[in-house]
């Protein structure tokens, strides 16, 4: 089998590339002919489409993607097209090209539901997770040079649980929700420092702003630190080592892939019950899982560009459409407080996390799980 993957290729250390990164990786380990290029590279992709002549082309991405990962390819005759795809918002376009595929995948069963609510009915779409490395990810003694050389850079002592949020932004992940549960503790916590690692970007900016002001507003701007540095996918597996709780009660999650990595590194987690958490987490065994305190909801979008390159439009629902979710500040404060005290539990849940991510989520898994999908739903092999 010949196999071209699209994606943000070469992979920078976002979550999509990464996905698609992994899933070359195993291929390639297991012997598939297989090459990346960037889902946007117009001219590359038509070179590789005429002279290495794949069998499939996977695209990593969203719906508004389709045009860069499904027409494209179907134009130049390409035999298999399969879009890997994660929710983002209300699939505002394209049912009708993705209803025709032979073939979608998705992150999760909760990413399912949201293309199957937006339109799709959903026969042609099957789960496939995104791998973990497993063997960078692994446990790590906290006097690791490596490990102490991240606590010290950040200011954590070593008698300090350190408490860790990744993200693009941290909002996104729950930090807000976080710190309004750290800030119920009170003096009842041990000593600790809550660490927001997030992307340098232009439009969170503003929203790490507010995430501070929050922080001092509740009295604990003393104890977060929000690290803003550009980081490889080198230094991530010892920023999670350096962490002793990984806290991410994301406000919309279509898999979770550094709660995966938290458990990899054995770390135990704290997320939110609902969305692609449910497959990933296994509540109070890898994970305490807080309850949703409140569906976001709204009853019209504006779309424009990225659905297709038509004029904006305004879209209204027959019924609200659920855009993210709050976790319980009640709940991650219980959570937080019991692994907090107990570093007995911590090492239990973290144990059972590592167990967990590679038996179910090794990226050498995940490729093989992808090619008995395509040799039982397109026959390809």
């Amino acid at each position: 089998m010949k196999v071209l993957l699209l994606y943000d290729y070469p992979p920078s250390p976002s979550g999509l590339a990464t996905q698609g990164s992994l899933l070359h990786r195993g291929l390639q380990e297991m012997g598939v002919d297989v090459h990346s290029v960037h889902l946007e590279s117009a001219q590359e992709k038509e070179w590789y489409y005429r002279w290495f002549k794949p069998h499939v082309v996977l695209g990593v991405g969203y719906w508004g993607h389709t045009p860069s990962l499904v027409l494209h390819p179907q134009h130049y005759g390409v035999p298999a097209v399969v879009p890997w795809l994660v929710a983002d918002g209300y699939m505002a376009n394209y049912q009708e090209v993705l209803e025709k595929l032979r073939l979608i995948l998705v992150t999760s069963r909760w990413v399912k539901s949201v293309y199957m609510r937006d339109g799709l009915n959903g026969g042609n779409i099957e789960v496939l997770p995104v791998g973990c490395d497993t063997d960078a990810f692994v446990p790590r003694d906290r006097g690791d040079p490596k490990v102490a050389a991240v606590r010290e850079a950040l200011a954590v002592a070593p008698d300090q649980v350190m408490i860790l949020t990744i993200g693009g932004d941290a909002t996104s992940k729950g930090a807000q929700e976080v710190m309004q549960a750290l800030a119920l503790l009170g003096s009842r916590a041990p000593d600790w420092k809550y660490v927001c690692k997030v992307w340098p970007q232009a439009r969170t900016t503003h929203q790490n702003h507010v995430d501070l002001q929050l922080a001092a507003q509740l009295g604990i701007d003393k104890n977060v630190i929000y690290a803003t540095n550009i980081i490889s996918r080198n230094f991530m597996p010892y920023l999670m080592a350096a962490c002793d709780i990984y806290a991410a009660p994301s406000r919309l999650e279509g898999f979770g892939m550094t709660q995966v990595e938290a458990n990899a590194c054995c770390k135990p987690v704290i997320g939110i019950r609902a969305m692609g958490m449910l497959d990933t987490m296994v509540h109070a065994e890898t994970a305490y899982l807080a309850r949703v305190e409140q569906e976001v909801r709204i009853r019209e979008a504006v779309v424009g560009g990225e659905s297709g390159g038509q004029p904006e439009r305004r879209v209204v629902f027959e019924s609200p459409r659920i855009v993210d979710y709050r976790a319980s500040v009640q709940d991650i404060a219980e959570y937080l407080l019991q692994l907090m005290q107990n570093a007995d539990l911590r090492r239990k849940m973290g144990e059972a996390g590592r167990k967990r991510a590679v038996e179910n989520y090794d990226y050498r898994l995940v490729a093989s799980q992808f090619l008995r999908i395509i040799s039982d739903k397109l026959g390809i092999s």
